[in-house]
């Protein structure tokens, strides 16, 4: 195929990341079975480090960004894939050792792609995209753990994110009483609005550090990470779940061993790099039924491919909210 289509490409330059938005062509593209034409896709936390190069996500230079992709197959070497079908395209080495999809054609192997599920149009795979797919596959592990409506509330940290709103507008959808922890008071209408019952001003709020606080949830979603997750570990309820899948406040992890050993608190990691393909599967089946957001007109926003790189830059401020989406064929 001799087409050419735009791509955003991250080059290493003097020792920094540098991206930009360049003509490609498909046989510049790295191998794999499936040629998928790429109607949108969207950016992540990851997306954010590494377009900026402040995290080392990236493993090989130049690499085309975008951890994820939804589109229509052009060609496929493997039986499981036909010319037409429509198909999702996230993580595995997507944006790290392989081209990704903030491209207009997208070449992925064949164990990488999953079919579209039906009740999800093109568009909302990618307003979901990753993020979604996170919160999702927190909520799933959550509850393989027991958590349900009943056991009490739950809160999500960092709530305007794009994985926190998410998490929030499912939780809220499944009947959980969710409350919503951030460092942006004037975004209260906006999350009571996806389906928090109460706001929580991180700001002005007094986090104790005690090595057992007052209960108070029986479930937690964590896309914050450092001192707040281990504020987490320590207020949970008797056999509290948290679901761990964000950084942003810091790597490092700070408690003790009372609240596992005396609460029965469990502390889940959540992988949606290398999810195994059955469960992912079994996510997106979800994500497209009963875990289906009700308000992703109000998540999603639409940004040019050109305004990626400035947009990355923002997200790793804590400067965005919701979740980007970009059109590239579609």
């Amino acid at each position: 195929m001799s087409e050419r289509f735009q791509a955003l490409r991250v080059f290493e330059e003097n020792g920094k990341s540098v991206a930009r938005v360049t003509e490609a062509s498909l046989d510049e593209l790295d191998a794999g079975e499936v040629v998928i034409r790429t109607a949108y896709s969207s950016v992540n936390y990851k997306d954010a480090l590494a377009v900026t190069g402040a995290g080392k996500v990236i493993r090989r230079f130049p690499c085309v960004a975008g951890i994820d992709a939804a589109g229509t197959v052009v060609s496929s070497s493997d039986a499981r894939f036909k010319a037409g079908d429509a198909v999702i395209a996230t993580s595995y080495d997507l944006s790290v050792a392989h081209d990704g999809g903030l491209a207009g054609y997208v070449r992925a192997k064949a164990d990488w792609v999953v079919p579209l599920p039906a009740g999800l149009t093109l568009f909302e795979s990618m307003a979901l995209g990753t993020a979604g797919f996170t919160a999702g596959l927190a909520i799933e592990l959550a509850e393989k753990n027991d958590l349900v409506p009943k056991s009490g509330k739950v809160l999500v940290n960092g709530a305007t994110g794009g994985v926190a709103s998410l998490c929030i507008d499912m939780l809220g959808g499944l009947g959980y009483s969710v409350t919503a922890l951030t460092g942006k008071g004037s975004e209260t209408d906006y999350l009571k609005g996806l389906g928090a019952s109460e706001v929580i001003d991180r700001t002005t709020y007094e986090m104790g550090g005690r090595p057992l606080e007052k209960t108070l949830w029986a479930g937690a979603f964590d896309s914050v990470g450092g001192e707040q997750l281990g504020w987490l570990t320590r207020t949970m309820q008797q056999s509290g779940v948290i679901a761990s899948f964000g950084n942003a406040g810091g790597i490092e992890l700070k408690t003790n061993v009372l609240p596992f050993i005396l609460r029965g608190v469990r502390l889940i990691g959540v992988d949606t790099g290398y999810t195994p393909m059955p469960l992912r599967r079994k996510v997106w089946e979800r994500l497209a039924t009963d875990l289906k957001p009700r308000h992703l007109d109000t998540i999603a926003h639409t940004l040019k491919l050109a305004d990626v790189p400035e947009y990355c830059a923002r997200m790793l401020k804590g400067q965005i909210r919701g979740r980007a989406i970009v059109a590239l064929s579609a």
